[in-house]
């Protein structure tokens, strides 16, 4: 099987590092065996960015490596210790390298060197519990993950960044000429389609230098699929001029540089976006005697055209001279027109799921259980970002993610909405979203004792619990003399009314059989 050694096309997977985990710490020395929380902070992850280098000519490297990933970011460790960033992984391009994503939409058209574009953004590091302490809960039990960085798939499509094409049937002469007015050694040999890939040469006029890039031979049909130029014709798209090299003495029967010319003119048409760059016409191998005969009768007809026409041979030298200085000219016109090329910085930024506010909230069917209830999808930056960086292993994160939705407004939409408890409730796009029952019961906002990494407001088997909300139940009935304690008694004995005893006997609950001073 042949190995490429040109290749302008690949389809490449890139995945950003995912951010490290924030850590709960809490600090400890002698005396001091509870010093507060001190949890660093997870390095972000390293992103994945292209960037043009004008050394590369060629796609081959991602064509044997299609999968390309960043390094994930450091966890963060106690006594407020962060972790490291994962290095940016820089992948070099050839100048004039069109960016695209999944669908072929063009998300970057990279030419300069130097220019950079991110094309997958790191993920960022998770909070350890020291920067999630506030005056409402000074000890968190828990820290945020890390955040996955951005994982795509995009084509890399080049189009070679060239200041003069050629374009002509196969055999032609174009590879000779090419290796006639520059250091470009192509192969060149007597047989139709020799040239297989694209050829670059560099050429100086004076002291303007400018590049020369030729196109494997157009044949009539290409567009249809035949031959090989069409494939390539992406490569002279950025030309500010196109030199058409007309064969003075093919022998193949009924051909002429006339019908040629209007063969490649088609092809050219059909393809488009080519319409309005200069042409010139090289009428090549005039050195052979049939071919300057043809020449001679040719050249008024194509000046009659308003083209600007030049017998050469690429051969014996004859004519090239010419030929470059009129290209530099077109060149230098061309260069006066056209704003300089800076070296810069691209960074994708896909506009949000939620059309410009925090959140979205769409009435559905429950699809995660196919029972066909109805759910409420949440759709948002800031929520899909939360539910990312919350551990589901441990409560009283689940208790802070339940107040951060609370504060942005999330359970007062849903109750807008008709929402009720036990409604299933759907956060982040269908391929990795998390579903919630609705618990509109729950108070968000203050800090509740409990045991580190608990949150008591999720704990429904709690007896406590459950006899708090009965108590304050039956508050509601109370009569205008009894206190809670007595609503309390009332409860558990069935007695109601005040409590009521004579102070110093055995009802007295401060009393006690063995009281000395009784």
């Amino acid at each position: 099987m042949a190995v490429p050694t040109f290749v302008d096309r690949v389809r490449l997977h890139v995945r950003a590092g995912r951010g490290g985990n924030g850590v709960a710490s809490v600090h400890r020395e002698k005396f001091k065996p509870l010093g507060g929380p001190d949890g660093g902070n997870g390095g972000p992850g390293g992103s994945v960015i292209l960037r043009v280098d004008p050394d590369v000519t060629t796609l081959i490297d991602y064509h044997h490596s299609p999968k390309r990933a960043a390094p994930n970011g450091g966890q963060g460790a106690g006594g407020h210790r962060n972790g490291g960033h994962g290095a940016d992984l820089v992948l070099p391009v050839p100048d004039g390298t069109v960016v695209t994503d999944a669908q072929g939409n063009v998300l970057a058209d990279m030419v300069g060197a130097g220019t950079e574009l991110v094309i997958a953004q790191g993920g960022r590091g998770g909070l350890g519990n020291a920067a999630l302490a506030s005056s409402k809960r000074k000890a968190p039990g828990f820290a945020l993950l890390g955040e996955p960085g951005e994982e795509l798939e995009i084509g890399l499509e080049l189009k070679v960044v060239a200041d003069i094409g050629l374009v002509g049937f196969p055999s032609a002469g174009k590879s000779s000429l090419i290796a006639a007015i520059s250091r470009a050694r192509p192969k060149i040999a007597d047989y139709p389609f020799t040239t297989l890939v694209p050829n670059l040469g560099v050429v100086r006029a004076g002291d303007t230098t400018f590049t020369v890039a030729d196109v494997p031979g157009l044949i009539e049909g290409a567009s249809d699929g035949r031959g090989l130029g069409h494939e390539f014709l992406r490569h002279i798209e950025r030309c500010a001029a196109l030199v058409h090299v007309l064969d003075t003495a093919t022998i193949e029967p009924g051909r002429n540089p006339l019908d040629d010319l209007d063969v490649i003119e088609n092809e050219l048409a059909r393809y488009g976006g080519l319409e309005d760059r200069p042409r010139l016409v090289a009428l090549n191998k005039i050195d052979v005697p049939d071919g300057r005969d043809i020449a001679d009768m040719t050249v008024e007809d194509l000046r009659a055209r308003g083209l600007r026409v030049f017998p050469v041979s690429a051969a014996s030298g004859e004519g090239i001279k010419e030929l470059i200085f009129a290209m530099a000219g077109i060149v230098q016109a061309a260069r006066s027109e056209r704003p300089a090329v800076e070296a810069k910085r691209i960074v994708l930024r896909p506009g949000g799921v939620d059309g410009g506010d925090d959140f979205t909230i769409t009435e559905t069917k429950d699809a995660s259980t196919g029972s066909g209830e109805r759910a409420f999808v949440v759709r948002g930056a800031k929520p899909e970002r939360w539910v990312r960086q919350t551990d589901f292993g441990n409560e009283e994160a689940v208790g802070f993610l339940a107040d951060r939705l609370n504060r942005l407004g999330v359970e007062d939409r849903l109750v807008q909405l008709g929402a009720e408890e036990g409604d299933t409730v759907v956060i982040g796009a269908p391929e990795n979203a998390v579903v919630f029952d609705f618990r509109p019961s729950i108070e968000a906002g203050a800090e509740m004792l409990g045991r580190r990494g608990e949150d008591q407001r999720l704990r429904e088997d709690r007896p406590a619990a459950q006899r708090r909300r009965d108590i304050q139940e039956a508050m509601e009935d109370r009569a205008e003399t009894e206190t809670r304690a007595d609503v309390a008694r009332r409860l558990d004995t069935g007695a109601s009314g005040p409590t009521s005893y004579e102070i110093g006997t055995a009802e007295d609950p401060d009393w006690l059989e063995d009281d000395p001073g009784q």
